[in-house]
């Protein structure tokens, strides 16, 4: 028996859990101390009642012998794909049901997909990153290549025609940094990945939280897009469900085997996200629940503009807060990324995640998020403030 040597090439600990055991270790030293937490991107707000009402109803249906559901197909129930399609129309965007699959979340999903992929291709990803795309490639032993995401381009670089690559990570809004690209930057991208040949994995996962008509909800939104990119989207942010876990992936028709090869892939490995998990999901398109989870998001909008009006009175530069639910800090007084999270934590109890966890064009940076309670948010800020007020 061997074990996969490329673990070797990931860090030991998972970025969020070394946040996590930083943080654990403090409080325990200091159980006087009140702790915000500002830093995972977990929501804090409840799944909205449309939603628990349709799961309560699902519930319902399995003890029935009459409704009972057992295994479910491998690609998600058609009421729920046939939602997400209207979903997708309702922003401009035409996909087909069958190119809709169902999981139990995006991160699921971005890892699972690169079973369909050849070993000995190239990954290309920016540079703060969210640390999943790279480990899961190292993982599996591939080379990775990184694309410079800096103050200089607004942590949004443009392809090189230079390098060349294979698989091609794109995360809009992005997590950490919350910049989005524009319609026309993207455009770029994807004329790019189809003059090479190269496939792009687009993380929506954010989409919701984008204001800005020019900047893109969906890759889709891009002429040429079908034919060279997947693209995964969750729940979790737009409706709560990081406990309840479901997401969806599109894998056009027009992108060669891949919807035909993930379809298999899906049957071998996959056995569906639950029947009660998935008609809360459908319920989440229903009129009253689009109200109630565009309330919830605003929430968390408001939130951020906080975040951000705090560090505009702390002349703190930053990207992200208003088409995204992070704010992308520079740490102040020359600190680095770790250095500003000890600072926080033991001096504001504050708790956020360095930059540098993201990778090396992260050092020097900080990730807060706007999911938190708003009262908890209010004094994370103010601790903050009454910190590093000049």
């Amino acid at each position: 028996m061997k074990f996969n040597e490329n673990f070797k090439n990931i860090a030991e600990n998972y970025l969020f859990a070394e946040v996590a055991d930083r943080t654990k270790k403090y409080a325990s030293a200091n159980p006087d101390k009140k702790i915000i937490k500002l830093g995972i991107g977990d929501v804090t707000l409840p799944l909205a009642p449309a939603v628990i009402k349709a799961m309560h109803g699902a519930v319902d249906e399995m003890a029935d012998a009459k409704t009972f559901k057992g295994y479910g197909p491998y690609e998600g129930y058609s009421c729920l794909r046939e939602k997400i399609q209207s979903y997708y129309r309702s922003f401009g965007v035409e996909v087909g049901v069958d190119e809709i699959f169902v999981s139990d979340g995006a991160k699921s999903d971005l890892g699972n997909i690169l079973d369909i992929f050849a070993k000995d291709n190239t990954v290309l990803v920016t540079d703060p990153v969210y640390p999943v795309y790279v480990d899961t490639n190292l993982m599996a032993g591939r080379k990775v290549i990184l694309a410079d995401a800096t103050e200089e381009n607004g942590f949004l670089p443009m392809p090189d025609k230079k390098v060349k690559a294979d698989i091609i990570y794109i995360c809009s809004p992005n997590n950490p940094t919350g910049a989005a690209y524009t319609k026309a930057q993207l455009k770029e991208w994807v004329d790019y990945a189809n003059g090479i040949g190269a496939v792009i994995l687009y993380d929506a996962a954010y989409e919701c939280f984008i204001e800005d008509n020019s900047l893109a909800r969906s890759v889709y939104s891009v002429d040429g897009a079908k034919s060279c990119a997947i693209e995964f989207c969750s729940f979790s942010k737009m409706a709560g469900f990081t406990g309840t876990r479901c997401g969806y992936t599109v894998v056009p028709k027009a992108l060669g085997d891949a919807n035909k090869i993930w379809y298999r892939r899906q049957a071998t490995k996959f056995n569906g996200a639950s029947y009660v998990v998935q008609k809360g999901a459908e319920a989440v398109f229903s009129q009253e629940g689009q109200r109630q989870i565009k309330a919830n998001i605003g929430f968390y909008k408001e939130n951020a503009k906080l975040i951000s009006e705090c560090m505009d009175r702390l002349k703190i530069k930053y990207t992200g807060g208003k088409n995204s639910p992070y704010i992308w800090l520079k740490c102040p007084d020359g600190m680095n990324s770790w250095q500003f999270f000890d600072c926080l934590l033991e001096n504001a109890q504050v708790v956020g995640t360095p930059g540098s966890g993201f990778g090396r064009n992260g050092e020097g940076f900080f990730r807060l998020t706007a999911f938190g309670g708003r009262e908890e948010t209010e004094e994370a800020l103010e601790r903050i403030e009454k910190l590093f007020a000049k």
